[in-house]
């Protein structure tokens, strides 16, 4: 026989049990998805706004859990995303993204976070324009061309004997009056005159290139099986880039971390590079909101490829190798 509880035993057990009622009721909490980016270099002020979301929680805030894996001249970013060792990727420019969808990888760009690509032709004072390179010992990537050096060629008269391989070292550049060479505008050109050099810079998407940088592309299945995700992620790093750019200090922290020979030096100069050049915020994103891709740039840069013959249309549609409506669904304005 069950023996009745006393008075006050009775109300301490209802007491107990409000709180197991309260978890009963109130809703799961979810573990922040995992998602990793695998950037195009070691780490610079170039992906700032990615490091800015992670140093100040708003990758957390929005629901994951971001890991940021450095990129540098010797890592494949496509080839590890199709190898599953990253979710998506930052592309140097949608024109690299575009070839590897021709060359039959399935990757579909998302995201641009610089209007403007930062790549520039660095030379001596006595050049004042891309004319004047004529004659000039030019050193270039071998990825130059397929990418900028086949626009120089058509639109200033330059030619394949005037190039010579790029090694990443300002050194024969100093050395050598009658060269120039090829840069970020957020690096090499604060390198040089560090070294006492006062550089002339050329930023190409000033003359007309179209390519757009710091670009998101991610394999073609993860932007249909995650899209939330991937939206999720889009919102949060473009929140990170409007911070960067007001407040770099968090992100700088977590950059110099991840890559030790960073300067802070190097990284004014770089934030302040971005700014002046409205580099991320000019544009399309003024109006449509940071990381915005428009059909009509996409197709300039399409377009771009197919003229200097470094696109073969029948491999790749236009409409596949970009989904634009994933930012115009964000719009975080500058």
């Amino acid at each position: 026989m069950n023996t009745p509880l006393p008075h006050a035993l009775r109300h301490f057990a209802r007491w107990a049990a409000l709180p197991l009622a309260a978890a009963a009721l109130a809703p799961a909490v979810h573990a922040a998805e995992k998602f990793t980016l695998l950037t195009n270099w070691y780490a610079q002020a170039e992906h700032g706004g990615f490091y800015q979301a992670l140093a100040t929680g708003l990758y957390e805030k929005h629901g994951l859990d971001v890991t940021i894996k450095m990129g540098g001249p010797q890592v494949n970013n496509v080839q590890m995303m199709v190898g599953n060792q990253a979710d998506c990727v930052m592309g140097s420019s949608d024109l690299q993204m575009i070839q590897a969808r021709a060359g039959g990888v399935p990757v579909t760009t998302v995201a641009a976070f610089m209007q403007k690509d930062p790549q520039v032709m660095i030379a001596h004072d006595d050049v004042k324009s891309f004319e004047d390179l004529k004659g000039k010992t030019i050193l270039i990537a071998q990825t130059a061309h397929r990418a900028y050096w086949p626009w120089l060629k058509a639109k200033y008269g330059l030619d394949d004997g005037q190039s010579r391989p790029y090694t990443f070292n300002i050194q024969p550049f100093m050395a050598d009056k009658n060269t120039a060479q090829q840069g970020y505008l957020t690096s090499e050109p604060f390198s040089i005159q560090q070294a006492g050099g006062n550089p002339t810079v050329l930023l190409f998407s000033n003359y007309g290139y179209p390519a757009y940088a710091a670009t998101i592309t991610c394999m073609e299945s993860t932007v249909k099986e995650r899209r939330d995700t991937v939206k999720a992620f889009l919102e949060a790093s473009a929140e990170g880039w409007k911070s960067y750019l007001e407040n770099p200090a968090p992100a700088n922290v977590l950059i110099r971390k991840d890559n030790p020979n960073m300067t802070e030096a190097q990284l004014d100069y770089g934030v302040k590079k971005l700014n002046e050049e409205q580099m991320v915020t000019g544009g399309d994103a003024a109006t449509l909101g940071i990381g915005v891709i428009t059909e009509a740039r996409a197709k300039q840069s399409y377009d771009f490829l197919l003229e200097a013959g470094l696109l073969d249309p029948a491999k790749v549609d236009i409409g596949q190798a970009y989904d634009v409506s994933l930012m115009q669904d964000v719009k975080v304005l500058p």
